[in-house]
């Protein structure tokens, strides 16, 4: 019995995608094919505009060229598995490779998440304590805070892939979903998932949440602190500096919440529009986000691409 239960688990899964449409799969190989490269383009040249521009040295910019490289990395981790499913009529991946994409999906959507909390710190501390910024948001400071966001997010990661790891799949192998995200796993096991429902429920939300809750506090007394300026264009200067960020916070976290804070029994493929959002579309946006009302960037991305022009 042990032997027959041991040779019919899986070693991959089908990945059923967007649509399992012939005809939509040219389209949507195009459309994904698109958004990727412009993810990748905008990105990078907010990174290098940030690096070649002296007067993008403060703490505001290196996290935005982190977290600019964070989306590279995020997107890369999603989009070319799935315009490799749009070209191949096998849509399958393998049970270390699904598991793999998983624990990256993970680490490096958290390390956004945490990205956001410490850039909405820094926007607090500008706004609500200016005079003690230059030493509080030293270089050193700035380090450790980018260290610790992109640290900790594995060890949550690491958490949830060995725990799925110790379930056994028999069966059923068909994901209904365009990757590999850990409730649609949860689902196929023929396994108790019992332990990883309630860390998921317990642990995974803590991590979500408490990035989320620090946004709230520092926006919460970033507007009692612009409420108490006398003048109607020291409040509009004060929020101008935060409007970029509340743009891509409410993008990212909406959907994220919208996914992930509802009971896994009630995970539907509705859900995939969604998930496309904090996973792809934010990735490709935040450059245009970031970029539109902000005349020193602007200013460096028409330096940097001065400099490249023969």
């Amino acid at each position: 019995m042990e032997r027959i239960n041991h040779t019919s688990r899986v070693s991959e899964f089908i990945l059923l995608g967007l649509s399992s449409r012939p005809e939509h799969q040219m389209p949507l190989f195009v459309v994904f094919l698109t958004v990727y490269l412009v993810t990748l383009t905008g990105n990078l040249l907010i990174i290098l505009a940030i690096h070649s521009d002296s007067r993008l040295q403060t703490p505001m910019y290196f996290f935005l060229s982190f977290l600019s490289f964070t989306d590279i990395c995020f997107t890369t981790t999603i989009v070319p598995k799935m315009l490799m499913n749009f070209l191949s009529e096998k849509k399958t991946i393998s049970y270390s490779g699904c598991l793999t994409q998983m624990y990256f999906l993970y680490a490096l959507g958290n390390t956004d998440s945490c990205l956001l909390a410490v850039m909405a710190f820094d926007r607090y501390v500008a706004i609500c304590d200016p005079f003690h910024y230059v030493t509080t948001m030293s270089h050193h400071c700035c380090v450790l805070l980018v260290a610790f966001s992109c640290s900790f997010p594995h060890f949550h990661s690491l958490l949830h892939t060995l725990l799925l790891n110790l379930l056994i799949f028999c069966d059923a192998n068909v994901i209904h979903h365009f990757l590999c995200d850990l409730s649609p796993l949860l689902k196929l096991s023929c396994s108790s998932t019992f332990v990883n429902e309630i860390v998921l429920m317990i642990e995974g939300s803590i991590v979500l949440v408490t990035p989320f809750l620090c946004i709230v506090f520092s926006y919460a007394r970033i507007f009692i602190t612009v409420l108490k300026i006398p003048s109607a264009s020291g409040k509009c200067k004060a929020f101008s500096t935060c409007g970029s960020h509340l743009t891509v916070v409410t993008l990212f976290y909406g959907s994220i919440f919208y996914v992930y804070l509802q009971p896994l029994s009630t995970y539907t493929v509705k859900d995939h529009m969604a998930t496309i959002v904090y996973t792809v579309l934010s990735s490709m946006l935040n450059p245009f986000i970031y970029s539109l009302r902000n005349k020193d960037l602007k200013q460096g991305l028409r330096k940097l691409m001065g400099r490249r022009r023969p």
